[in-house]
């Protein structure tokens, strides 16, 4: 059982934590609101969205570049290279699509109506991936064939069921109507609860950016698979007899507005389309509700230059409609600016009129006059003239609509799943990585920097002293450090006042600097011990997280679209974090006079401390407490812990993995306690060796005593502790 929105742990590790406070604070006490005190100053009262404001920050710089370019294309001839960049440029981001191999399409029902009739269709857009949907075609064929429209669904949990209205007066005004379930909708949820036969995730957009996710530390994207199902929609309709293939259309709202502008993009037997509820810009997307679930974004997209308007761009000057809604969650500010972008490469190629927008003063929603403006244009450009009116329609039942005879593709047929398909070609990947392993260890460092983003921390703002607080056998001090971006980076400084070794630990948990400060705790045992411990709240913890904004895909406390914004610019949270753990090393050695710096780190905060050990020779011993055993783990199989997304990597399967950067440490002091799995369990005890195994092997090469691997957190866990720092 994946853990997703499990409200009663959640309110129950809220209630541990304000215990945990309650109790440390006679302990650290500095006066009122020490523990948060970053609340005293205004400058900082936006702290908490420290993260969302940076990822904006630098998506902004990204689109301001783009704009520019755009404002120096004056010809036709310019547009023109733009468009084969941005066809070059979709493909990189999307990623290469599978062979195309047989459909094998089968009619599992046949429904009759008096204007229609209905063929529910079950084909596969690769072998075993199979794809429900439902052909309308209309009763009386002009001229023995009619133009056909592919229909894309919203995020509707009966996929294209909740659309009938549409799909029925399409069929009606003499167009044949292909529509398809997108993944994790109607008949094809990848994720089943199997005890209660339900989806196991509450939304599909949950279950996208679940597997999505898995996607793009991979090396793939989720937009892929949706459109190269829509693709192959189309695949299937060429192959009709009604279908006239040179009058093929599209369109969809919300979630099927993204597959539509995606398949148009890509796919040029597509004549006309309409996209609906979806095109905005990114600058206002990040204004406003932020970047959504996985399928609409791309890898490194907006880093490499693409904003919605290149899909449109891209395909100019077919006859394009959007249609808008002045209340949608997609800010309509962004919709106008975006059809004012594209407009002007319609009036190169002396085309205005084929580009329009249509607007009607509703929320998000499919209002009854943009149906009928989307009528009118499919009548218009795909010739099928008639009447555009939006009709009363006779809707069918559930069972008409069924594909599948259990009515869902996992339990009728031996499905390959999304998890599926992804872990061939992670498996591929690992392999090529496996061989690479046996040469210098320093190239996969290097590809841990790049893909993370990762910059040498080059901000020289000076800490501000906020605090201090005399005890009998230490001072506790707290500083405000300065991230790349200014962002504020509150920290406690436990330094003991006799017996100084001249030691300092960076102490990373997750809950933050407060998380473990009470007495007889780790920081008091370290301090008691003569070492300094620095414990900071890391961008979007603590004080500075995790911020206001969520998302559509809100998963176990987790915004899966925080990350997914990084996904675009090319930044990762774990990079940020390990700049920001160096910057925080150096602050001990060059102000506090710390002349050797630890880093300790418990569960997910341990990928940053790698990270930065790997990268920089600030951080002379590591110990990780709990840790997640590799990012292998965490794609290999089909349930992972969502709390571990933020400290992961888009596109490192293949490339490097955590056990690369631990070996990279020696002959640097390493202990490791209580190594998890993916979902932070230690059952699967031969997977986590294999990891653990790398990182011996190294290490038996240079220095085998400065390496400890134990199993398990123990009684003895201080006395380890004690043996690291000593070592």
């Amino acid at each position: 059982m994946v853990n997703i929105g499990h409200q009663y742990r959640f309110a129950k590790h809220c209630m541990v934590l304000f215990l945990m406070a309650m109790a440390v604070l006679p302990y650290f006490a500095m006066g009122q609101n020490s523990q948060q005190f970053l609340s005293r100053w205004s400058q900082y009262s936006d702290a908490p969205n420290a993260l969302y404001r940076y990822v904006s920050s630098e998506a902004q710089k990204h689109l301001a570049n783009r704009t520019a370019m755009l404002n120096g294309i004056h010809s036709l001839a310019q547009w023109q290279e733009r468009q084969a960049w941005i066809q070059k440029t979709l493909s990189a981001a999307i990623g290469p699509f599978p062979d195309r191999t047989s459909l094998n399409p089968k009619i599992t029902n046949i429904i009759e109506k008096e204007t229609y009739q209905l063929e529910n269709i079950v084909f596969e857009s690769q072998p075993g991936h199979f794809v429900t949907a439902a052909l309308f075609v209309p009763r009386q064929l002009k001229a023995g064939k009619a133009p056909a429209i592919v229909y894309c669904s919203g995020h509707s949990a009966t996929g294209y069921r909740s659309y009938q209205r549409i799909l029925i007066n399409l069929v009606n005004k003499g167009f044949v109507v292909l529509a398809f379930d997108p993944i994790g909708q109607g008949e094809r949820v990848q994720y089943m609860d199997t005890t209660n036969k339900k989806p196991l995730f509450k939304y599909p957009a949950w279950e996208h950016s679940y597997i999505g996710a898995q996607l793009f530390m991979t090396g793939n994207t989720l937009a892929r698979n949706m459109l190269w199902d829509g693709m192959r929609a189309i695949d299937y309709l060429v192959t009709r007899p009604e279908v006239d293939t040179t009058r093929i259309g599209i369109t969809g709202r919300s979630g099927g507005g993204t597959q539509t502008a995606y398949i148009a993009a890509m796919d040029h037997r597509i004549k006309a389309y309409a996209p609906e509820n979806y095109i905005t810009n990114f600058t206002r997307l990040f204004q406003s509700i932020g970047p959504q679930d996985a399928e609409q974004n791309f890898l490194y997209g907006i880093r490499e230059g693409l904003d919605m308007g290149d899909l449109l761009i891209a395909r100019a000057p077919i006859p394009c409609l959007v249609l808008a809604t002045s209340r949608d969650m997609f800010p309509i500010q962004g919709t106008i600016e975006t059809c004012e972008e594209v407009g002007k490469i319609y009036q190169a190629y002396g085309k205005p009129n084929l580009l329009r927008m249509v607007t009607d003063d509703a929320p998000h929603a499919s209002t009854q006059p943009n149906r009928e403006a989307m009528y009118a244009f499919f009548q218009q450009h795909l010739q099928n003239p008639g009447n555009p009116a939006d009709e009363e329609v006779e809707l069918l039942s559930a069972d008409e609509l069924r594909v599948t005879p259990t009515g869902q593709v996992g339990s009728s047929y031996p499905a390959e799943t999304v998890h599926s398909l992804n872990l061939r070609d992670a498996v591929h990947r690992l392999k090529l990585l496996d061989a690479e392993r046996k040469g210098d260890p320093s190239s996969r460092v290097r590809k841990a920097r790049e893909l993370t983003g990762y910059a040498t921390p080059s901000n020289t703002s000076k800490p501000v002293f906020t605090g201090r607080s005399q005890k009998s056998d230490r001072t506790i001090e707290q500083y405000i450090l300065f991230g790349e971006d200014g962002y504020p980076i509150p920290c406690l400084l436990f330094t003991p006042k006799e017996g100084h070794t001249g030691h300092g630990v960076i102490y990373l948990d997750p809950a933050g600097k407060y998380a473990d400060t009470a007495r007889h705790g780790t920081i008091d045992w370290l301090v008691q011990n003569g070492v300094s411990v620095l414990a900071p709240d890391m961008i979007g913890t603590g004080e500075i997280g995790p911020g206001s904004f969520k998302g559509d895909s809100y998963l176990d406390s987790v915004s899966y679209n925080v990350w997914f914004a990084t996904v675009q610019i090319g930044k990762t949270i774990v990079g940020i974090q390990a700049s920001d753990i160096i910057r925080l090393a150096r602050f001990m050695k060059v102000d506090k006079g710390v002349h050797a710096v630890y880093g300790f780190s418990r569960t997910e905060m341990a990928p940053a401390l790698l990270h930065a050990a790997a990268f920089e020779k600030d951080i002379e011993k590591v110990v990780l407490i709990a840790p997640y055993s590799s990012y292998r783990s965490i794609v290999m199989n089909p349930i992972y812990r969502p709390t571990f997304l933020h400290s992961t990597v888009p596109g490192s399967i293949g490339e490097y993995d955590l056990p690369d950067l631990a070996a990279s440490l020696a002959p640097r002091i390493l202990l490791i306690i209580g190594a998890t799995d993916g979902n932070g369990n230690n059952d699967q005890a031969h997977e986590i060796e294999k990891d653990m195994q790398l990182i011996r092997d190294a290490y038996q090469k240079k220095a085998a005593s400065h390496l400890r691997i134990i199993e398990r957190t123990t009684d003895q866990f201080h006395d380890q502790l004690k043996a690291w720092i000593d070592h």
